[in-house]
């Protein structure tokens, strides 16, 4: 489902909605459409969709329950998929996007390790990556949704670091097989997550992080 249906179908069952969850879900579309309207700019359509997926998940934790970014969003992912009883994901990932996913976890380039050991905070990142590669593997062959989609936003997170952060110059060269297979994933995988979200609009999604004040 593209934005355009989505944001028909959010209109037609805005008024099911909680106030929180509609608020959510609209800003999650704006960014999704964002998206499609830059969609031949690889890095801006790659924003776009974080920002649809991150207002999708994001919630205000207090200071002594901080979850750190990961386990916020790991936590929302198995909501979604226990949510997903067509498994629509399980379709999305082994038989749409078997390769793209790949290929991702394979770029030693969107592995966190293998940065923080250029910068000298680590003595190794290789054994690390080729065990995460092979857990990977493991979770594709053995169809562990939430583990094998943990891992590719895990990467994408990390893609998502060196652009937002200045870490990538706009639209080079160096970066853009893993900025194309991440807009690619993104744009499949963000429809999908705003349509469950809107199937069981009675489900709790928690406080928006930035209310409308």
């Amino acid at each position: 489902m593209n934005a355009s249906a989505l944001k028909i179908k959010f209109k037609e069952r805005k008024l099911y909605f909680a106030e929180n969850n509609a608020i959510r879900i609209h800003r999650a579309i704006s960014w999704l459409e964002s998206a499609y309207d830059v969609k031949e700019n690889d890095d801006l359509a790659f924003i776009s969709l974080w920002i649809s997926f991150n207002a999708c998940y994001a919630v205000p934790m207090p200071k002594d329950e901080m979850l750190s970014e990961k386990e916020n969003f790991r936590k929302f992912l198995k909501k979604l998929i226990k949510l997903d009883s067509e498994k629509r994901f399980y379709n999305l990932l082994w038989n749409q996007f078997s390769g793209p996913v790949r290929l991702l976890i394979n770029n030693q380039y969107v592995f966190k390790p293998f940065w923080d050991f250029q910068r000298g905070e680590i003595k190794d990142w290789k054994k690390s990556f080729d065990q995460s590669v092979e857990e990977s593997m493991k979770y594709l062959s053995s169809q562990k949704v939430v583990d094998l989609l943990e891992v590719v936003l895990d990467r994408l997170y990390t893609l998502r670091n060196q652009l937002v952060h200045g870490g990538a110059t706009y639209k080079s060269e160096v970066n853009r097989s893993q900025v194309i297979d991440g807009k690619n994933i993104l744009s499949m995988l963000v429809p999908l997550i705003i349509e469950i979200m809107m199937d069981n609009e009675y489900e709790d999604w928690g406080e928006i992080y930035y209310p409308v004040v």
